[in-house]
């Protein structure tokens, strides 16, 4: 029967699979090997990264460059050091300027008796000090006046324009002067300015009472008169008494007889 090789062929087929040792399963693929950051020339760890230990932080959180804790009470303890040695060596030089000061307190008697006060440098000239007095008076016919101040010996000197004041005066302390008439005018009529008859007048009256500028009883009456005209106005019997001149000085030797005389000639100016 032609069906008895066909089943010899296939129990042949079996027994061959069977005895047929079973196929090997791949391998496993090796695991890759753990990624190394390769460094750069220059390129520098960390001091703390060379210990085995983390380095520990302080309390504020700082670590220094080897490991030791920084500590705020030192940075704090030098940073007044510093600022200790810094403020003396600024506070030195004020000190120098102190005693040695370049600008001066000036102090000038006007001639109505007021003072005027202004800063000058030492070394300026005195036309610097005689223009700043003429500007606060408003005056400019300045060639009649001039500023004068005392000496150790208490002479009387007339303050040079054109010299520094520092070699003129030499006292410590602030500097006092007084503004005067330097010369009077030839006319007094020629003069522009009302500013400048009155500062003149001043002057002039000044003169005549301390005895500078020696008159006779009748000019000391006559200018008297014309001094209190100027200050009271007109004669007002029912304002004035008789003696309302009293207060004024006229002369260095005022006498009573000389002040009758300047009241009957004030009581004539209208």
């Amino acid at each position: 029967m032609t069906t008895e090789p066909d089943s010899d062929s296939k129990e042949q087929d079996q027994q061959q699979a069977s005895a047929a040792p079973p196929a090997e399963a791949p391998p496993p693929r090796p695991a890759p090997p753990p990624h190394t950051p390769q460094r750069t020339d220059g390129e520098q760890f960390p001091a703390a990264a060379a210990h085995s230990t983390p380095a520990k932080k302080d309390q504020n959180g700082e670590r220094g460059t080897e490991g030791t804790p920084l500590r705020r009470h030192d940075q704090f303890e030098d940073d007044k050091a510093s600022q200790r040695s810094s403020s003396s060596k600024l506070s030195k030089s004020p000190g120098k300027t102190s005693k040695n000061p370049k600008n001066m307190q000036c102090k000038v008697t006007l001639l109505d008796g007021s003072d005027y006060t202004c800063v000058v440098e030492k070394r300026a000239k005195g036309q610097v000090l005689f223009d700043k007095v003429c500007d606060q008076l408003n005056l400019l016919e300045k060639d009649y006046f001039g500023i004068t101040f005392r000496d150790m010996e208490n002479q009387k000197n007339w303050l040079d324009p054109a010299k520094e004041m520092k070699k003129q005066i030499n006292r410590s302390g602030a500097w006092s002067f007084a503004f005067n008439v330097k010369f009077y005018p030839p006319d007094p009529a020629q003069l522009s300015e009302d500013i400048t008859r009155y500062y003149l007048c001043l002057q002039l009256r000044d003169d005549v009472v301390s005895g500078r500028l020696p008159c006779s009883f009748a000019t000391h009456a006559v200018l008297g008169s014309y001094t209190v005209q100027s200050e009271l106005g007109d004669y007002d019997p029912e304002e004035y008494g008789s003696d309302y001149i009293s207060e004024f000085r006229f002369a260095p030797n005022q006498t009573k007889e000389l002040e009758e005389k300047i009241m009957d000639l004030h009581k004539n100016y209208k």
